[in-house]
């Protein structure tokens, strides 16, 4: 297909799309039949351009806009350039978030770093998530429609260095329970991801304990989970095919939270 094709194809917007797990799930989309719109935190990058012509290269149209997912009010004017780009998008992938800014002693958490986390990872999302869920219900579509939220096992599985980010990825399983039954009537599935130890940027100074980890059995399977892992169910997810599983929760993790003797 033509990268500049005119083809209409249906929108799915990738909140931090622009690398890691965010990239891929772009690209995977792009893959499979979305036109894909990416948030980034940043005005530009190697990185932001990379994914756009990669995107394009599967035939997909592709639409970069810098948003701050923890700045609320900012949230409409984000929207506004989407909707303007592709129309109401058929698929939101809330993946943008962050990690704990320092790993330490959970009675050393200081409340500026729990409430940045928060701020972004849950809060953000939420809210996000309520103004793209508004827009989907004033426009309907005739394309299946779809939210898939990237948490994280760390939503059930307690890291007592990190205890703000768990805080945070446990309430995005509320909130895909919350927007599954608010959305069902209306056909629109809502689902949650939860990733086991994925090889990205954000789990690069950890590498070597988890290299150690993961050879000592951590993950059954015995290796890194890869972003294309948590892409490929994010797009089967997207796809509608399992529309009348809306509130489940599908564990990309090797079989890490699994709880074993």
């Amino acid at each position: 297909m033509n990268p500049q094709s005119t083809a209409r194809r249906p929108v799915a917007l990738v909140t931090g799309g622009s690398q890691g797990i965010g990239a891929a799930i772009a690209l995977q989309l792009a893959h499979d039949g979305f036109d894909v719109a990416i948030t980034t935190l940043q005005d530009d990058g190697a990185s932001d351009g990379a994914s756009v012509a990669q995107i394009q290269a599967c035939g997909a149209r592709a639409l970069r806009v810098r948003g701050d997912l923890a700045d609320v009010h900012d949230h409409a004017r984000v929207l506004d350039a989407v909707c303007a780009w592709g129309g109401v998008p058929s698929c939101l992938v809330n993946n943008a978030g962050m990690g704990s800014p320092r790993r330490g002693d959970l009675l050393d958490i200081r409340a500026e770093d729990f409430d940045r986390v928060m701020a972004t990872n849950l809060r953000g999302s939420f809210f996000f998530t309520q103004a793209v869920a508004q827009r989907m219900l004033a426009a309907p579509s005739g394309a299946a429609r779809s939210i898939v939220t990237v948490s994280s096992v760390s939503g059930e599985m307690a890291s007592v260095e990190r205890g703000e980010y768990c805080l945070s990825k446990a309430g995005l399983g509320m909130l895909t329970r919350l927007f599954a039954l608010r959305l069902a009537a209306h056909g629109i599935g809502v689902f949650e991801l939860r990733p086991g130890i994925v090889r990205t940027a954000m789990t690069a100074g950890a590498a070597d304990r988890y290299d150690g980890l993961i050879a000592a059995g951590l993950v059954p399977m015995g290796r890194w989970g890869r972003p294309e892992d948590v892409a490929q169910a994010a797009s089967a997810l997207a796809s509608g095919r399992l529309a009348f599983a809306t509130g489940s929760v599908l564990h990309v993790d090797g079989a890490l939270s699994i709880a074993r003797l």
